[in-house]
């Protein structure tokens, strides 16, 4: 089993930052990837970014290239989504989600955190 607990969303302005932290705990997460995933009323679950736990590979969809940036701190067993020039758009509860896979897909993703809401006003 793992278990995945997210903080750090909020409410930022257009072009603010934020940072989320996923602390993860369990027995085998440091043999998987950790992805961040957002969800927006109405929408499907979207990829946001991926880290694999060995060895550091990383993946960001399009929209988050060039803003947001995933690392993991291996001492404090947590994953951080550093996201910058936010926009209105991301708006989202953002997961994060662990699986051993190296797809992007969230069915390939067995354990899931609670979620963080951030909302980026205009």
């Amino acid at each position: 089993q793992v278990q995945l607990v997210e903080s750090g969303g909020g409410l930022v302005q257009t072009g603010g930052s934020l940072r989320l932290s996923c602390a993860a705990s369990g027995r085998t997460y440091r043999g998987y990837a950790v992805g961040w995933f957002r969800q927006a009323p109405g929408k499907e679950r979207e990829f946001v970014s991926r880290i694999m736990w060995s060895g550091g590979s990383t993946r960001y969809a399009d929209s988050a290239k060039g803003r947001f940036t995933i690392s993991l701190d291996n001492a404090k067993n947590t994953v951080y989504l550093q996201m910058n020039s936010l926009k209105p758009e991301d708006t989202a509860l953002y997961y994060c989600a662990a699986g051993a896979t190296w797809t992007i897909a969230p069915s390939a993703f067995n354990y899931w955190g609670q979620g963080t809401q951030v909302t980026v006003s205009s």
